[in-house]
């Protein structure tokens, strides 16, 4: 059973507890987070969120927009857990996350499609601005674009999936999700003039 998972801006806090008729030992990871997995073994779910979880975070930011990531990025990870035993030891982990990310995604956006009723404007909120250093222009020209661009610039320049791991997320050709996130780059190179220099300084 899982009591919490949190996380933080681009710190992702990790707090897993599961709850066995064993006790298991887990290993932790050692100076940075990446882990080299032998081919038939699978790291523990803690050094999978420790090493995917920022990724999972900007990626979902990018579709689904900073109110609902936190969210999005909660029941990805709970999904995860769930599903990861039964995930084979050589399958492309950051892949399959970006795959539950991306259907966590359109359940939250279809719901707040359905929950949605005309508001005055907000007033601005600090807490916002100061919640993270991520530039929030950029973010509001990502979450412009059309929800297929949208998605193929943040699964293909965030996460780094290739198009052919995007075309099956998106139940689309590989030639089609190319086309979406070479259009997405387009349109953001005239809406946010310093998109290139962002994609060389994540």
């Amino acid at each position: 059973m899982v009591s919490h998972i949190s996380q933080r801006a681009d710190v992702c806090t990790v707090k897993v507890w599961i709850l066995t008729e064993e006790p298991q030992c887990v290993a932790e990871p050692v100076g940075d987070v990446r882990v080299t997995v032998d081919q038939h073994v699978k790291p523990p779910f803690e050094a999978v969120v420790l090493q995917h979880g920022a990724t999972v975070l900007r990626v979902v930011r990018a579709v689904v927009g900073h109110t609902d990531a936190d969210d999005a990025w909660s029941e990805t990870f709970l999904a995860a857990l769930r599903a990861y035993p039964r995930l084979p030891a050589d399958a492309n982990i950051e892949a399959w996350l970006v795959t539950i990310a991306h259907r966590k995604a359109i359940d939250i956006t279809r719901a707040a499609t359905r929950r949605a009723i005309p508001v005055a404007d907000p007033p601005d909120s600090a807490a916002r601005e100061r919640a993270d250093t991520h530039d929030l222009d950029l973010d509001a020209a990502v979450g412009a674009l059309p929800p297929k661009q949208r998605q193929a610039v943040a699964y293909h320049y965030l996460a780094g999936l290739p198009y052919a791991d995007i075309a099956v997320i998106l139940d689309s050709s590989v030639a089609a999700a190319r086309r979406a996130g070479a259009d997405g780059i387009a349109t953001l190179r005239r809406t946010y003039p310093r998109i290139d220099s962002a994609r060389n300084h994540p």
